[in-house]
């Protein structure tokens, strides 16, 4: 039997049956990832293994320096051969991490190879892969079929032009592919000539001034527009916790001004202006229907040499240590006291949060939207399986599992869509022991939605997107 076989992980017969005739064949809605929409757009064909399966990705970089690979072989410019193999001696050291069964599922769905991979393997693999991504099925639009992904939604500047998508809106191209609006550039006030050049930036997209406060939220509020006439249905920050500082309008103003000369605020008006450009940002999300997420607990950069060299997402980030309950209570409930609270999906990264998240959810549910605020699924160092099961039990225990929308891949890679696959035959594995214990009735008017909903459903009906792609 292949390592990859059709009972992978299902350690049950219910647990089989829940995952290959309710979960396997639904359609995957991935709604937050860092896919290029440049890629989306030219629907992109892969010359070699290693331009779909190792670049940029920062997993496997990680796993990689851990092994006492030189970065060359990482991020440098090695040949991209020379790069595969140095992967290819790293994956049996990866045994119990979860590079290992991703790296196994992906080159079994993409390539039909069940072999395992390791450095005498290699040639073969890199020789069979580069044969298949030569077949134009394997250009994006075609893995994006293969995969049945219904929708995708990238991560995007609100100073994007926007240009692939409006491209992509026209395309063939299988999926929606929507924006989704992250201003956080925003926040970094603190450093004004880098906070200056950017919001110039802002300005000659918008076609504003950005002379005054009022001006710059102007030009944001018109970037959110033009989002949400794409299609934008979600927005997203990525905050070590909740900006939770509240100030009068007047002194974020002065903050600003100060700021536009060149003069950088403490820390305390730092976060203040960070805590205002979220709430107008929150507020219009209300406005408009849409969710916002919020990404909280990562401790990012934390190699500075190494950060100097390569720059951001180069895989020197790891997970965070601060208080997230109070902060993200005031931010929440300031905007719920005026009725102006959006949809909103939390993830933490630390799991020492878990009962943070899953608690402060059901503090402002309501409004006659099922499960309107959202623990969302195992997040970066989370999305393996100890880190989904956690989420799940403790979702279960502490809100509605059956309300959950879900997984989605927060990935730069084409090659991570079987992620969603992963997460159902965890799910499935669940449920399955759970009835099989006694701890579930067998019984398929709980079971199927349940499964149907956390897989595919609930994400319909909880992001209302202006047009799926299967409409």
């Amino acid at each position: 039997m292949s390592f990859i076989h059709d009972d992978f992980l299902l350690q049950t017969t219910t647990a089989r049956r829940l995952y290959h005739d309710i979960a396997r064949a639904l359609p995957i809605i991935d709604y937050h990832c860092h896919l290029p929409p440049a890629d989306l757009a030219a629907n992109r064909r892969f010359d070699q293994l290693h331009a779909i399966w190792l670049e940029g990705d920062h997993y496997k970089w990680r796993a990689m320096r851990t092994n006492g690979v030189e970065e060359a072989l990482c991020t440098g410019d090695a040949d991209p051969y020379d790069k595969f193999l140095a992967w290819a001696r790293t994956v049996p050291h990866t045994a119990r991490n979860p590079l290992y069964h991703w790296t196994h599922l992906e080159l079994k769905r993409y390539f039909d190879i069940d072999t395992l991979l390791n450095e005498q393997t290699a040639p073969a693999i890199w020789a069979q892969a580069n044969e298949r991504l030569a077949d134009p099925a394997y250009q994006v639009h075609g893995l994006l079929q293969r995969f049945k992904v219904e929708v995708v939604c990238t991560t995007d500047d609100p100073a994007d032009d926007l240009a692939s998508h409006q491209a992509l809106a026209g395309s063939d191209c299988p999926a929606a592919v929507y924006p989704a609006f992250r201003p956080d550039a925003l926040f970094g006030v603190d450093q004004p000539e880098r906070f200056n050049t950017y919001v110039d930036k802002l300005g000659q997209v918008a076609n504003h001034a950005v002379a005054t406060l009022e001006d710059l939220l102007q030009a944001l509020r018109q970037r959110h527009d033009f989002f949400h006439a794409q299609g934008c249905r979600l927005s997203d920050h990525g905050l070590n916790r909740t900006f939770a500082s509240f100030r009068p309008a007047e002194e974020i103003a002065a903050i600003y001004a100060r700021a536009r000369n060149g003069e950088p605020p403490n820390e305390e008006e730092t976060a203040a202006f960070a805590t205002y450009v979220l709430e107008q940002t929150a507020r219009w999300d209300a406005e408009r229907g849409w969710v916002k997420q919020l990404h909280l607990g990562a401790l990012r950069r934390v190699n500075s040499r190494m950060t100097r060299q390569l720059g951001p997402d180069t895989g020197f980030d790891s997970i965070g240590d601060w208080l997230q309950a109070e902060a993200l209570a005031r931010f929440m409930d300031r905007l719920d006291s005026d009725d102006a609270l959006p949809r909103m999906i939390l993830y933490n990264l630390n799991p020492s949060d878990n009962y943070v998240l899953a608690t402060m959810i059901g503090n402002f549910q309501g409004g006659g939207i099922p499960g309107k605020i959202q623990w969302g699924s195992g997040w970066w160092f989370l999305d393996q399986m100890d880190g989904m099961t956690w989420q799940l039990n403790d979702l279960s225990n502490l809100g509605l599992l059956s309300r959950f929308v879900g997984m989605l891949t927060d990935s730069r890679s084409f090659m991570s869509f079987p992620r969603h696959e992963y997460f159902r035959r965890l799910l499935c594995n669940l449920l399955g022991s759970d009835v099989e214990q006694g701890l579930l009735p067998a019984d398929d008017s709980i079971l199927v939605p349940l499964v149907r909903g956390i897989c595919h459903d609930n994400a319909v009906d909880y992001f209302r997107f202006a047009k799926p792609a299967s409409a």
